[in-house]
């Protein structure tokens, strides 16, 4: 059977994606049928996953997608692991930012997300993990019955298949699933000090660290397809539609402005989605908004549902009162340092400069042989913050947060209590501190450029991400056009703990590295570099510390919340189906469902939620 592409641009089809048995077309050239069973908006990360279990499991059924960026199945920038970033910025890429962060040095910040079938899972850096089994056990304390450890790591094996690894045990990775994960088969030889110098720390190494304890260091997972090398992600290698029948209809290039409903015994009945172009597409079924956690936020309140006093005044006309659609943004933080390697080690960073270098490494990459392409960096360790630090300057900040939210909403009060019980109770094994061992240079001062003696320096990164900020925020319309990019107010550092974290993580940062084995790979701290924050512990260094921290703290590109599973007195958008409170077939299934942030990278734990999400759909339809 064939699998028909119909796309504006002139990319090749590989004999291997003409076995799949479905439609990709782009909007300009696709046939779209005035009604189908269930429209998906949005083609990422949990939109294909959703969409294709559903027409995998209902194949009597149709499934439409609607993605509003194109189809990149033969993108370098995208396959390649070794190019992870590259694509950030780019037409793949939404580049959001926040409105200016008044406690983060008056910044915006950029929020990147995916504008590409596959969404975010086609630009992330392909880190592969799951939080502790506690967290996802809270979700259901939380007034959500059905979900728990047990459901989510059922939901989140079934999206994948491991390869397994000397560098991963065999508990709490699955082998069924459309999306590949491995050890990477490339790692510097300076990265094979970085268990040595964590367990001199003393932390210890987790084999099996996605099986519901990720406390410890060790290799993670990778989504990588083990055949040749290219990211495995929602859309392709192989990717979530491989799985689906020829019931799936994929559109990309189409947006949706907004979901048109009719009142029926009570609630609201979702009947069509009307597009950027002011057609529309009728549903006999459902709607399922998979359109991440900045913008199904959104097209809720386009649409109607939300704020009733924040929707007239961006002129929409209110159809149900939520006022929990927006809000309860969470989102990781992260700093970073970096140090420069002595010359008998190599880094990633020589991709950088010599081109040679760089086209010999592609070459055997494309060839399939082991190429510094393949790297993904796949060095980290969690932690709490008992292995961080004797200080309880934290605990109390904690305790100061909690006690002071930012909002009046009942969701950050209750999540405060979660955050607190996650500190206050270290056998759960909730970590608090994530650090990455990065290869090459990662940061904010920036790589030497051309010109500067440095140049042609190869360094290594540390990266440290806070897991469980206290700062919570929202994310809105801006007037009634689709087009008019949301207000995303993270509210970085509003809260002191915060700050104080990424100062505490910072400080840890440049132990780690001054730690054997490690020390002996480097010769000179770039970034920040004892010019910018010395070596001291008097009150200058510690406002030094405080300055760089303020200036240099980004996002991990996490953000949660927005759309939350809680109760509908207590600010929720969405019931444990999730479906939106006062409709009846109106659906959100993606990130911006999950309640409390998750200390990981949110790939697998998406991936979880439409896997569970489908499967509550199929059940129901049967």
């Amino acid at each position: 059977m064939t699998r028909f592409f119909h796309r504006a641009s002139s990319a090749i089809v590989s004999a291997a994606t003409l076995l799949v048995l479905l439609s990709i077309c782009d909007s300009a050239e696709a046939t779209v049928n005035s009604s189908y069973d269930f429209i998906i908006v949005g083609g990422g990360t949990a939109g294909l996953a959703v969409a294709s279990r559903i027409a995998q499991g209902l194949p009597g059924k149709s499934v439409l997608v609607l993605e509003a960026g194109p189809d990149a199945p033969d993108e370098n920038k995208i396959n390649v692991p070794g190019m992870k970033g590259s694509t950030l910025g780019t037409v793949y890429d939404w580049n959001f930012t926040t409105v200016v962060q008044p406690n983060a040095g008056n910044r915006k910040l950029n929020q990147n997300r995916g504008k590409v079938l596959g969404g975010s899972s086609a630009l992330n850096l392909m880190s592969y993990d799951r939080s502790s089994a506690y967290e996802y056990d809270v979700w259901g304390y939380l007034g959500n019955p059905g979900w728990s450890w047990n459901s989510m790591i059922a939901a989140m094996k079934k999206a994948e298949t491991f390869f397994p690894s000397s560098n991963y045990g065999t508990t709490g990775v699955g082998s069924t699933g459309p999306i590949q994960t491995l050890i990477n088969r490339f790692v510097p030889a300076h990265q094979s000090f970085w268990i040595p110098v964590m367990q001199a720390l003393g932390i210890q190494n987790n084999l099996e660290s996605l099986g519901g304890n990720p406390l410890g260091v060790m290799f993670q997972p990778s989504n990588i397809r083990n055949s040749d090398y290219k990211r495995s992600y929602a859309a392709h290698n192989p990717g979530y539609p491989s799985i689906a029948g020829s019931n799936l209809h994929i559109v990309t290039s189409a947006r949706v402005k907004k979901v048109n409903f009719v009142q029926r015994r009570g609630n609201l009945v979702a009947t069509s989605v009307t597009m950027e172009d002011n057609s529309t597409i009728s549903t006999s079924g459902e709607i399922i908004l998979s359109a991440g956690s900045f913008q199904s936020p959104g097209l809720l309140e386009l649409s109607g549902i939300g704020n009733s006093t924040l929707l007239a005044a961006n002129g929409i006309t209110p159809v149900l009162d939520l006022p929990g659609v927006g809000e309860n943004l969470q989102d990781h933080i992260r700093i970073q340092s970096s140090y420069q390697l002595l010359d008998n080690y190599t880094s990633f960073d020589i991709l950088r400069f010599n081109a040679t270098y760089a086209a010999d490494q592609l070459a055997l990459w494309n060839a399939n042989q082991v190429s510094m392409y393949d790297y993904t960096g796949s060095g980290y360790a969690f932690m709490n913050w008992a292995q961080v630090t004797n200080d309880t300057k934290l605990q109390s900040l904690a305790t100061k947060a909690a006690a002071n939210p930012l909002t009046s909403s009942p969701a950050e009060a209750l999540r405060n209590s979660v955050l607190l019980d996650y500190l206050h109770n270290p056998s759960k094994n909730v970590p608090q501190l994530e650090v990455v061992f990065s290869d090459g240079y990662t940061g904010v001062k920036g790589y030497p450029a051309v010109g500067n003696p440095l140049r042609g320096s190869e360094y290594f990164s540390l990266i440290a991400a806070i897991q469980h900020p206290f700062s919570i925020g929202s994310v809105h319309i801006n007037g009634s056009a689709i087009t008019t990019p949301p207000v995303i107010n993270p509210n970085y550092f509003a809260q002191e703990y915060d700050l104080e974290a990424v100062i505490t993580a910072a400080k840890f940062l440049r132990k780690i590295a001054n730690t054997a084995p490690l020390k002996q790979a480097w010769s000179v701290e770039y970034e920040p570099g004892l010019d910018v924050v010395g070596n001291g512990t008097d009150a200058t260094t510690e406002a030094q510390w405080k300055a760089y921290a303020l200036a240099n703290t980004l996002t991990i590109y996490h953000p949660v919340g927005t759309c939350a599973m809680l109760p509908k007195g207590k600010r929720g958008v969405v019931d444990s189906s999730l479906t939106v409170y006062g409709t009846s077939n109106l659906r959100v299934v993606d990130a911006s469902i999950i309640p409390v942030l998750v200390s990981a990278h949110i790939q697998s734990t998406v991936y979880g939620i439409a896997e569970r999400a489908a499967k509550m759909i199929i059940d129901e339809w049967n």
